[in-house]
């Protein structure tokens, strides 16, 4: 099996009962979010993070996508603070809306750069992009610490969740040594089904683990990729060969960072091969359309093999969907598969051509209910 990043499973549960305590102590109230953040560090879907990044952590993470001992990590999991009340040393509980959730032992409180932030996970300090917007309007300090989950969100997806420690022991029963994983946002195509099942070609399972969590006005809701997942695994793919279930957290849109953030949380997973396609975890067009699978050459150690898919589409004179690398006809002949494209045609109430998106997916978004993040 596949060993977690760091070679550890973190495991950061603590004991309920420690909440009748825990409302003596001083609390911060956090977002939804973050608790969700708190949740992945304590379940090991953050392996080997047990907390919030220290100092030093956060700037390696900054400048070399690395943890202070080397470990490939490049979305900083941070935890801001308006710089009152609490101080190195102190145990805090973590709340949200007057509900504590976890506990916290402050060992560092620091400051940060903002605009260096922003400019080296994003690439820009552009505020027009969600992940920079979201840097400039937190708070200047940050606490660097270990956590301890005492209670969980509700989940409304509890039938589609699984843990890091669930999927390893679900891979093993299915016999599975090599899993490649796939991350999306989307409701799948006719493109990204052809994607995952060649990649299931030379690996024993695929891993479908839609990204469910905060998302930009436009993208799908998370009840709208579900269902369109669900209807394409229960028809179109072998049950002992796919596994759908979600990751809870939110997009930061970083486009090649998020992209091997994405692959190591996969690897916790018990992943072996992850995909990573074209614009992977973009937005708009601050990132180049390979720039998602070109860092993978930053991180040879990572421990998880990157399968990069460049450009696919649909043939008409080939009859199927095709690369450049397998297709010998002009451009005239090829549909491309345009998630703006595919939008439209939604949008205005049409299906999509058949070999674009497959009627049963188009018409679980056409059956009158608003599917998109307002």
């Amino acid at each position: 099996m596949q060993k977690p990043h760091g070679g550890k499973l973190v495991n950061r549960v603590g004991d309920a009962r420690k909440l009748e305590e825990a409302r003596e102590l001083p609390r911060i109230d956090v977002s939804r979010d973050t608790i969700i953040d708190i949740e992945n560090i304590a379940h090991g879907v953050f392996s080997p993070l047990e907390g919030f990044l220290y100092h030093n952590d956060f700037l390696n993470v900054l400048k070399e996508g690395r943890l202070s001992n080397d470990i490939p990590w490049t979305i900083p999991i941070v935890l801001d603070y308006d710089g009152e009340g609490i101080h190195a040393g102190d145990n805090i509980a973590i709340e949200n809306n007057g509900r504590i959730y976890a506990l916290m032992e402050v060992e560092e409180i620091y400051e940060f750069d903002k605009e260096n932030y922003a400019k080296q996970v994003f690439k820009t300090t552009d505020k027009e992009h969600p992940g920079v917007r979201k840097v400039f309007s937190m708070k200047d300090s940050l606490l660097g610490g270990k956590i301890e989950l005492l209670q969980e969100l509700d989940n409304p997806y509890l039938d589609y969740t699984l843990k890091p420690m669930e999927t390893r022991i679900l891979f093993r029963e299915m016999g599975w040594r090599t899993i490649v994983g796939f991350q999306t946002r989307n409701i799948p195509h006719i493109g990204h089904e052809y994607v995952q099942k060649t990649a299931l070609t030379f690996v024993d399972g695929l891993f479908i683990n839609p990204l469910i969590g905060k998302k930009k006005p436009g993208d799908f809701k998370d009840e709208t990729i579900l269902k369109t997942y669900n209807v394409l695994v229960e028809n179109y793919y072998l049950r002992e060969r796919a596994v759908l279930a979600i990751l809870r957290t939110e997009m930061r849109y970083a486009g090649p960072r998020e992209a091997v953030f994405h692959a190591i949380i996969r690897k916790n997973f018990g992943c072996t091969h992850f995909i990573v396609g074209r614009d992977h975890a973009g937005v708009s067009n601050y990132y180049g359309p390979f720039e998602a699978q070109d860092i993978f050459d930053e991180f040879p150690d990572i421990g998880i093999i990157p399968l990069f898919f460049k450009s696919f589409f649909y043939c008409k004179r080939c009859g199927s969907v095709a690369n450049e690398k397998t297709c010998p006809h002009s451009e005239e002949d090829r549909i491309i598969f345009s998630g703006s494209r595919i939008r439209e045609y939604l949008l205005n109430g049409e299906e999509p051509p058949k070999e674009v998106m497959r009627k049963e997916i188009a018409r679980i978004v056409l059956n009158g209910e608003n599917h998109f993040v307002e």
